[in-house]
């Protein structure tokens, strides 16, 4: 277990801004940075940092938290690994007090597969420069290609010798366990029970993780045998989901977000000879099919893809098929082909560094402008051909969501297609409308399929019959509302609480002390709400003060949420363009006793309003005379409070 001194000094020591940029593309905004969030699939960022504060916060999934909570739920990581891997960015050494024999076995299984995956890839490249088949094999494989020693060492290359069980020996000999070695694919028992290597005679590829962690492998055969696949890659496991992983995107991610463009490439030998030309902005799918979180995960560090394409017609067509989700998911996508019968590997070293960064600069084309050329290629003057091309065509450009860039590509392939750019808009309109109206109905049919009629929530095909009812306000909403009330004392207490009651000549009292000794009549309904309430009373009562920290980094997830999302905010007003058009916007910290008082004050009156509420269902439903007598006396009562709350929030009460 880490000890209590070393997590301090994590925590101070680590910068949120720091950490999440190595993951998010951040952009400033007034007080905070924004990005694109790393948990959920958007195009408008919603994800916000406070470096001030030093917590996180995506306002459209919700997720939230400090340095350590981003890693843990970025990289699914358990508390104490996350403590290590921010050690270990920060460079501070890490004391532990001993953990148990159960703590070490659980901490220790998915550490294990990343274990013996680094020690996999260490054998490898072993292999590849120490052995005489390595070296005759591999490595003149390499260099008969043309590939210089400083990238091969650079990806960490290797090659896998061509016996059954190399690599499982060497490992088990020395203390690494089979099942482990079975777990990320490495190994393979077949059913008679005879381990053997997954990878044999072939050169290897190891695939890094996000923070450069080996978690997989590609391994290319180098033998002629048409019955061995050329391409083996390892299976799924703990550590490595292949529709989660770019090939080479931990060496490109900081050329990517500093260029602000991402190449794409097919396979692990073009990465390394873009590389090689001096272009490290490249990642490539490891040659499976591109994923939408694969694509989310350039999104995160750029708006702007350029695929690079083999020069093979039927390949390329094929490709362009598959590539409508990228526009779809907001990107901006550019395509880069190659003559015929070389790819981005056979052409940089067909024509060198210079000549191949000079032909990507001068042959980008926007994607649906090159889909449009290549297909019409095709098409020639068959109407028919032409027709469903167009059709083609206008269905990605329906995939844009920007309509300010779709119209652009409307009007640019009017001038292409030779048709007129009304029919274009009229047919993408038909194609949206369609779009639009499956998408409805989808969700209507969900949510009648999850409409429960005894839940008080509204009927999902329409407004409820009384809705316009004079007393159609239910207990339900009046709930609501003392919600919302109740979490703005506590977003108040958080934000304001370490300071002293400066009006009505108190100077010796903090705002803590002051909404709690205000608010010692009212009940809190709201569970998480009621927790802090609670808490901030006997630490009160023990003579202290909590502050918004320790509510941020709580033990109890929700309450750390709650607090979070209280203390960040979505919207930052730039204080030059208020001064530019002399405009004026009131600060709460200004008039803090407007604001407090008025926080205290209308979570009262929400709470008299519902007790009022309350007490004429009783008085109607009453039978008893003099039991009403009472009640409507309560009543007055009441109602005399809530004129004296009222007169100072300024309401006008209906007599």
């Amino acid at each position: 277990m880490i000890n209590r001194e070393t997590i301090d000094k994590i925590m101070d020591t680590a910068r949120i801004e720091e950490v999440v940029g190595d993951f998010v593309h951040l952009k400033k905004r007034g007080t905070s940075l924004i990005g694109n969030c790393p948990f959920h699939g958007e195009k408008t960022p919603s994800f916000h940092v406070s470096v001030t504060k030093g917590i996180f916060k995506c306002f459209g999934c919700g997720k939230g938290g400090d340095s350590v909570r981003f890693i843990m739920d970025h990289e699914k990581y358990s508390y104490p690994e996350a403590l290590k891997f921010l050690a270990n960015r920060y460079n501070i050494e890490v004391e532990e007090t001993e953990l148990t024999p159960q703590d070490t076995e659980a901490q220790n299984a998915k550490e294990s597969l990343y274990i013996v995956s680094q020690y996999a890839t260490t054998f490898f490249v072993k292999q590849l420069w120490e052995t005489n088949e390595g070296k005759s094999i591999g490595l003149s494989y390499f260099k008969e290609r043309g590939f210089r020693e400083d990238i091969l060492k650079k990806f960490e290359v290797g090659y896998s010798p061509d016996v059954w069980d190399a690599l499982t020996q060497s490992a088990t000999n020395n203390g690494h366990k089979l099942e482990f070695l079975e777990q990320t694919g490495l190994s393979i028992k077949n059913d008679n029970g005879k381990i053997y290597d997954r990878f044999r005679g072939r050169v290897m590829f190891p695939i890094h993780n996000f923070t450069g962690r080996v978690i997989g492998f590609g391994g290319r055969t180098l033998k002629t045998d048409k019955n061995v696949p050329k391409y083996v890659n390892s299976p799924e496991s703990e550590i490595y989901h292949k529709s989660n992983v770019l090939y080479g995107l931990f060496h490109a991610k900081k050329a990517i977000r500093e260029l602000d463009n991402c190449y794409l490439a097919e396979g692990y030998a073009d990465v390394l000879s873009v590389h090689q030309a001096g272009i490290e902005n490249v990642v490539s799918s490891s040659g499976t099919s591109l994923t939408t979180e694969q694509i989310r995960l350039i999104g995160r560090f750029t708006q702007n893809v350029t695929i690079l394409f083999d020069g093979d017609a039927a390949g390329i067509k094929a490709s362009l098929r598959g590539l409508d989700m990228i526009l779809e998911e907001g990107l901006n996508v550019k395509i880069v082909s190659f003559p015929d019968g070389h790819d981005p590997d056979s052409y940089m070293h067909h024509v060198g560094a210079g000549a191949f960064k000079i032909h990507l600069e001068q042959n980008r084309k926007d994607f649906i402008l090159y889909k449009a050329n290549v297909l019409l290629k095709d098409a020639g003057d068959d109407p028919i051909k032409r027709a469903g091309i167009i059709r083609d065509i206008v269905e990605s450009i329906a995939k844009i969501p920007d309509p300010i860039k779709a119209s652009v590509f409307v009007r640019e392939c009017s001038n292409l297609l030779e048709i007129e750019e009304r029919i274009l808009l009229s047919e993408l309109n038909k194609m949206r409308s369609a779009k639009l109206k499956k998408s409805f109905d989808s969700n209507q049919r969900s949510q009648q399929s999850n409409y429960n009629p005894n839940s008080g929530s509204p009927e999902p095909l329409g407004p409820p019959d009384n809705l316009w009812d004079d007393d159609a306000t239910t207990l339900t909403q009046v709930i609501e509302i003392d919600e919302n009330q109740e979490k703005e004392i506590i977003r108040l207490l958080l934000t304001y609480g370490h300071e002293f009651v400066n009006w009505d000549k108190i100077d010796d009292m903090y705002i803590g002390s002051f909404v709690m000794q205000n608010l010692a009549d009212v009940e809190f309904e709201n569970i998480l709400c009621k927790k802090i309430i609670d808490f901030y009373k006997v630490e009160i009562d023990n003579g202290r003060l909590p502050t918004a920290n320790h509510f941020m980094k709580h033990e109890d997830r929700d309450i750390a949420d709650l607090a979070i999302t209280l203390s960040a905010s979505p919207y930052a007003l730039s204080e030059n363009w208020l001064n530019k058009h002399q405009i004026y916007v009131h600060d709460e910290s200004m008039d803090l006793k407007s604001t407090i008082l008025g926080g205290i004050f209308h979570l009262k009156k929400r709470k008299v309003d519902k007790i009022l509420s309350s007490l004429l269902k009783e008085i109607k439903d009453e039978k008893d005379n003099d039991n009403q007598m009472i009640l409507m006396q309560r009543y007055g009562i009441i109602k005399n409070v809530e004129r004296e709350i009222s007169k100072f929030l300024g309401s006008v009460i209906v007599k």
